[in-house]
């Protein structure tokens, strides 16, 4: 994949940090920022989901004899684990 050069100006303290943590890992400090990126990026993409997901609840909740029978059935299931 191409990559592409970019300028991202950062504060003192984040950069001293930064570096801390490439030398420590081992790690270019691009590739440290890469990976920030895909972890927030991955994030904002769960979040959105999770919101996707609630809002489908609120139009349409689940019946309490449902909330019930998945309640019991988790209990029953959870009590079998051995965590």
């Amino acid at each position: 994949m191409t990559k592409k050069v970019i300028q991202i100006p950062l504060d003192e303290d984040l950069l001293r940090t930064l570096d801390g943590l490439s030398r420590s890992r081992h790690e270019s400090r691009s590739e440290l920022v890469r990976e920030a990126c895909r972890r927030y990026i991955r994030a904002l993409q769960q979040d959105q989901m999770d919101r996707v997901y609630e809002e489908g609840y609120r139009r349409l909740p689940e019946s309490a004899s449902v909330a019930e029978a998945q309640t019991a059935l988790a209990s029953r299931v959870l009590e079998e684990e051995r965590w």
